[in-house]
């Protein structure tokens, strides 16, 4: 293979390519979609604003967070995260809050909780999505006071905390389903970053291949230096639904396998096309069946839209919304 097909990693070429805002080691790649990340970030981070990072599993919104606080003037003090879809309900309040056992002898009868353990720092509340509803509430006061109860105790415990959290559902929609609460979700959404998914940012892969390339060359104890020009198209090609988490994944298997100073990615990702083909065509189908109903229902109201005898009413939407679907799928009266 010719040296025209191949990239070859040297650190001089690569701390250039990789150059980013200080303190944003974890955050690789130089798209525009990443750089609206930097500057939000940047933004916030000096302030003692509360943080709602939103986007896919698997874009780096802990590796954000982690950012934030190194940027934050509470830097010094603790980072403490929680992770709500990793504990079972029952242990949330215990996790959060702490908890004093009365009359328990032997061992420790008191349990730090996670507000206490991040006072005059950061908590990181990651997956506030999965947080029962129940304890939105006191997620809420403490938030608005300061202030809590250790589960069992009766003594208020006042802390400063800023609070950085993370979702990876659409919190509008929980709201709308009545599994997480509007006034939390204001509170929490005082300065919103999304992170956008890998697919949407292709132009970082390569410089992700080889962060990540450089950090399992150290893990594993080997010497990869070249990556093929193909191999770079293929990964650039892929969709990752996995993103970040799902190529770090892929770059260390490949680093397992290659032998010599080339890297060798076995994965297959032409079934992966295909099912995302397949599933596009079905998106266009259903596309297709909602323009012939609407046009359908628009044709036997006599292209009335309003009313008890409209189509929007029919339709189950409200006439602004039935006009921007017309508008979408370009119907207009014959």
């Amino acid at each position: 293979m010719s040296n025209l097909n191949l990239i070859q990693t040297k650190s001089a070429s690569l701390k250039k390519l990789m150059a980013r805002p200080e303190n944003f080691d974890e955050l690789v790649g130089q798209s525009e979609a990443l750089a609206n990340v930097f500057r939000r970030v940047e933004q916030v981070a000096p302030m003692n604003a509360t943080v709602l990072l939103s986007g896919e599993t698997g874009t780096g919104k802990g590796v954000v967070a982690r950012a934030i606080y190194r940027c934050s003037a509470r830097k010094e003090k603790p980072m403490i995260t929680v992770n709500c879809a990793a504990l079972p309900a029952d242990r949330i309040e215990r996790e959060l809050f702490g908890e004093e056992k009365a009359g328990f002898t032997g061992g420790n009868p008191r349990q730090i909780g996670r507000f206490e353990l991040a006072d005059g720092g950061t908590l990181f509340v990651d997956e506030i999505g999965g947080l029962p509803l129940e304890m939105q509430s006191k997620l809420l006061r403490v938030m608005q006071e300061g202030e809590f109860e250790r589960l069992g105790s009766t003594r208020t415990i006042k802390v400063d905390v800023r609070i950085i959290a993370a979702s990876n559902r659409n919190l509008t929609e929980e709201i709308r389903q009545g599994s997480f609460r509007e006034d939390l979700y204001y509170r929490l959404n005082v300065f919103p970053i999304t992170l956008p998914p890998l697919r949407q940012r292709k132009e970082d892969i390569p410089l992700l291949v080889h962060h990540f390339l450089a950090k399992f060359n150290k893990k594993i104890g080997k010497q990869i230096e070249l990556v093929s020009r193909a191999t770079l198209n293929t990964l650039r090609e892929y969709s990752w639904p996995g993103n970040v988490w799902e190529l770090e994944s892929v770059i260390e298997r490949a680093v397992i396998i290659s032998q010599g100073k080339t890297l060798q990615v076995l994965d297959r990702f032409e079934a992966d096309r295909k099912r995302e083909e397949a599933a596009e065509q079905d998106v266009k189908a259903l596309v297709d069946l909602e323009h012939d109903y609407v046009l359908q229902v628009l044709q036997n109201t006599g292209w009335r839209i309003e009313g008890k005898t409209g189509a929007a009413l029919i339709l189950g939407l409200n006439p602004s919304t039935l006009r921007a679907r017309m508008r979408k799928y370009g119907i207009t009266r014959q």
